[in-house]
């Protein structure tokens, strides 16, 4: 799939990429887990780039949920130490690509040493304008909507908000980041067709698009293919084709 099959009125504002199979994919090959995740972060740099091409203006990948906190200690010791170094690595070559960093999740949890490299890279970026990159960190959809209800109640508790006031606008302006427009599309890599506790409130219209490779072997073809799909979908949001 070429670039220039995408029909550019119809790309989509914001993709979001569930990225799976780093662990499969180094099983496969004989290799350690922390490989497959080394690979994975190679995928993502061909999909910002391939992104930037599309004029996409969104990006936002799964990174690490909170829940997997639970894998093994060496594991999740690996794979923070890599997501500081990429940051480190790549952080000039996302200002040179006009990429603006910003992050999900209960950031909190992160090792002291990854939360200071983020927050640097965030600052760093913050003024560029080409692609918004959203990086979910100790994220889980439940813990962001439950997370948006305290922030609610706290308001409401404050005398801020009456109650019969809440509506979708209200939830929607406390999740972590407000003005983040809802995906237009989803991918999942792997074969897996499910969606792992991410953007459970944001995705309620977006269109999913399921790939059996393993997120490594993720290539900008397969991106296309992806957009182009969905190019070739119509979106009612709850509307008839002729009112379309």
């Amino acid at each position: 799939m070429d670039i220039l099959t995408l029909d550019k009125k119809k790309i989509p504002n914001h993709i979001a990429v569930i990225m799976d199979g780093n662990g499969r994919w180094a099983k496969k090959r004989d290799l350690d887990r922390v490989e497959g995740h080394k690979e994975g972060v190679e995928a993502v740099k061909r999909t910002v780039k391939a992104c930037i091409e599309a004029d996409v203006r969104f990006l936002t990948i799964y990174a690490f949920s909170i829940e997997n906190w639970a894998r093994p200690l060496a594991e999740v010791e690996s794979l923070m130490e890599l997501m500081v170094f990429a940051l480190n690595s790549e952080i000039e070559e996302l200002n040179r690509q006009g990429v603006s960093l910003k992050t999900i999740g209960d950031i909190s949890m992160l090792p002291k040493n990854a939360k200071a490299v983020l927050q640097d890279c965030i600052d760093r970026t913050k003024n560029n304008n080409k692609l918004t990159l959203v990086v979910a960190l100790s994220y889980g959809s439940r813990w962001e909507i439950v997370e948006a209800c305290k922030k609610i109640a706290s308001n409401v508790n404050k005398g801020e908000q009456k109650i019969d006031d809440i509506c979708e606008k209200t939830l929607n302006d406390s999740m972590c980041i407000p003005d983040l427009p809802d995906p237009d599309l989803l991918i999942r890599t792997s074969g897996e067709r499910r969606l792992s506790n991410f953007l459970l409130w944001q995705l309620a219209y977006t269109e999913f698009y399921f790939i059996d490779k393993f997120w490594p072997d993720f290539q900008k073809e397969d991106l296309y293919l992806a957009i182009y799909n969905y190019q070739n979908r119509e979106r009612r949001f709850g509307k008839t084709s002729e009112q379309i």
